[in-house]
Order: C-alpha cells, then structure tokens, then sequence
C-alpha cells in the first residue's frame, strides 16, 4: 500500500471514529458541543503561546546573529582601514 493510501485510510478511519463517538456520548449534543467549543479554544490559546514564543526566541536570534554580524564588520572596515594607512605609507615612500 502506497503512503498516501495509508494516510489516507488513517484520516477517514479518524474521522469515522470521531462521529461515531459524537453519536454514541454520553453527553447532550448542546453539552458535545459546548465541550469541543472549550477544547477548540484551549488548542487556539495553547497554539497562540506557542507561536509567540517562537517569534520572540526567533526576534532574539535575529537581534543577536545582528549584533555580530554588526561587530564582525566594524571590524572589517578597521581592519580595511589599517591595510589602507599602510598601503599610502608604503606608496609615500616609494613616490619619494
């Protein structure tokens, strides 16, 4: 059986699963719904907090891969600086 036919099959024998327990519940229809209403918002909330954690450990790393790079450039350019000086020194010289 190829992978999506048993992904296939696995999400319809889910979602049969899941009437039939809607159907055979203990519960009033209003009370099943109520409760998966309560269920679905726990998933947002939960969901929600997950995903500004992620942005903020993300905005974090950015902030910080930002400040090397800043730091590694500054350096560059002193370094940059210093082959220059020396390059005009060395030019001074030889134009003597």
């Amino acid at each position: 059986m190829k992978a999506q036919q048993v992904i296939l099959v696995t999400l319809a024998s889910a979602a049969v699963g899941a009437a039939l327990g809607i159907l055979f519940a203990p519960n009033k229809g209003s009370k099943t719904r109520e409760n998966i209403s309560k269920k679905g918002n726990d998933y947002i909330t939960e969901f929600e907090e997950k995903f500004n954690e992620f942005v903020d450990n993300a905005s974090k790393k950015f902030e910080s891969m930002k400040g090397e790079a800043t730091k590694m450039a500054k350096n560059k350019i002193a370094e940059a600086e210093e082959v220059y000086d020396e390059a005009e020194e060395v030019y001074g010289e030889v134009r003597k």
